[in-house]
């Protein structure tokens, strides 16, 4: 049969004659008369080849061909209002749905435990997917219906998006213990002669830090020569940490792996590259409980930790006792 030849306003009909064995009771329950029922009952008669339902005393009982299909159309219309009703009756600590969170390496490896701490605790029925920058994108972003969310450095958002601040942090670069570098401080002369290490996490692209970092070096005289450009952060460490080459990375990054690599962080010559942080997330998810509740749960989780309390403020008091010498040298040094 061609379920799209049917009017399933018939079916609605019969599943409440069937679940009130009155064709009274089914027109009071749908609003409708009690010659529209029986109407549509004939309809569907007509339809299924089949009575249905028959009077029995003062009711109406089911055909087998009835009984059959009864428990079906109760499943089935159970299921269209749970879908309908599901903002209402969302339930983290029930709820088995998947939520897909997309970040770069950076938070995976320093936000993702509390993430997974959080969402273990909250929703412990339910699926956590990361997924990266370059899985984002191909799946046409946040719009795209893959992906719940994800953190991004703040920057103009498209229409349609929305933005919630989490923590900021600075920038620093890194290189192999043995590096000359990693027992002076960098100056403006010695930062433009080093070859480094570049990051592009977006399909082969500079994302919004690396544009970020371009602007800000460009405007204090800095420049760079590119030696090699890798997808990850974590890569330009390994690749730092195994040659003369410097990477650029947030710190707390660099601090988690020169704990696991023989790496040296090495300040900027500049005042400190401070990323301001957010989760984003589009319009399509904006208005869904369960989306919701998932965001309330990434929020708080990086919001929350001692490392998100106390980094912006430790990022500014680095940032201003190196900018104190570093102005000084320059007034020497004629500004380099």
């Amino acid at each position: 049969m061609n379920l799209s030849a049917i009017d399933l306003n018939l079916l609605l009909v019969l599943h409440a004659v069937l679940e009130e064995r009155s064709a009274a009771r089914a027109a009071r329950r749908l609003h409708v008369t009690p010659s529209a029922v029986s109407n549509s009952l004939a309809r569907l008669r007509a339809e299924l080849g089949d009575p249905l339902v028959v009077r029995s005393g003062r009711g109406l009982a089911p055909t087998p061909r009835a009984q059959e299909i009864a428990p079906r159309l109760r499943a089935a219309f159970g299921e269209i209002a749970g879908a309908l009703e599901g903002e209402r009756s969302f339930d983290p600590k029930a709820t088995a749905r998947a939520f897909a969170l997309a970040c770069s390496d950076v938070d995976q490896i320093c936000s993702l435990p509390a993430i997974a701490r959080s969402f273990a605790a909250e929703m412990p029925r339910a699926n956590l997917r990361v997924v990266s920058v370059d899985h984002l994108e191909a799946a046409g972003g946040l719009a795209g219906g893959d992906i719940d969310a994800a953190l991004a450095p703040a920057h103009p958002l498209p229409p349609g998006h929305h933005a919630a601040d989490l923590y900021e942090q600075d920038s620093v670069f890194v290189v192999h213990r043995a590096h000359p570098c990693a027992r002076r401080r960098l100056t403006r002369e010695l930062f433009n002669s080093l070859r480094h290490v570049d990051i592009h996490l977006a399909l082969g692209r500079g994302g919004i830090g690396n544009r970020a970092a371009q602007e800000l070096l460009a405007a204090h005289g800095l420049h760079r020569q590119i030696a090699v450009t890798v997808p990850t952060f974590s890569a330009a460490a390994v690749v730092a940490a195994s040659t003369d080459l410097v990477a650029g990375m947030p710190r707390r990054m660099a601090e988690a792996l020169a704990r696991i690599a023989p790496l040296a962080i090495v300040e900027p010559p500049m005042p400190a590259m401070v990323f301001r942080m957010q989760l984003v997330w589009h319009e399509r998810t904006h208005l869904d409980e369960g989306a919701r509740c998932f965001r309330e749960l990434v929020i708080a989780a990086l919001r929350d930790g001692p490392r998100a309390r106390g980094h912006a403020t430790e990022s500014r008091r680095r940032a201003k006792k190196r900018a104190a010498p570093s102005a000084r040298a320059g007034g020497r040094k004629g500004g380099s």
